[in-house]
């Protein structure tokens, strides 16, 4: 059986667990985030791996690259991502990673950019149950109404993001 390699890895916001494979990380969450054990499940079971506690070579830079982020020194983030999810999924995701660093869009939007506009309630699913926050930037979405909703993390840390990255454009 394969192994994936947890960590915890501290940061202004809060302590966070990172997995990682070869392929890339493929988890990063606040340790006090909902849905925890339903994703470490979900990751063993998609890889056909066991979660062991231990270093990786991917988490030197995801490190690097998380500290020159809160500093506000970095803006897009080049450590490998390995996803495990649908092609939905994964296409939604994907389009996270467009949004422009300091910019917000809703699930609306995001739904139109994936050319179903009906499909906002699967938009809203799939940033859900995204593992990989922050460099996946499921906190630059907000509601229609302008309103910070849905956040893993807690509410108050995708505003603490939102404020960072605005601070560093402006």
């Amino acid at each position: 059986m394969k192994n994936i390699y947890r960590k915890i890895i501290e940061t202004p916001l809060g302590e966070m667990y990172a997995c990682a494979v070869d392929g890339g990380i493929c988890l990063l969450e606040f340790t006090d985030g909902k849905n925890l054990d339903k994703k470490f499940k979900s990751l063993t079971k998609v890889l056909n791996a066991e979660i062991v506690e231990g270093d990786h070579h991917h988490f030197n830079q995801l490190e690097e690259e998380l500290k020159e982020y809160f500093e506000g020194k970095r803006e897009k983030f080049e450590i490998p991502l390995f996803t495990t999810g649908t092609e939905f999924q994964t296409k939604v995701w994907g389009l996270l990673t467009e949004i422009p660093f300091g910019e917000m869009r809703t699930y609306k939007q995001q739904s139109e950019f994936l050319g179903n506009v009906k499909a906002i309630r699967a938009v809203g699913t799939a940033n859900g149950i995204n593992k990989i926050a922050i460099l996946i930037p499921c906190h630059r979405v907000i509601g229609s109404n302008g309103e910070l909703v849905g956040y893993a993390g807690g509410i108050w840390r995708k505003q603490k993001l939102l404020e960072l990255e605005k601070a560093i454009l402006f």
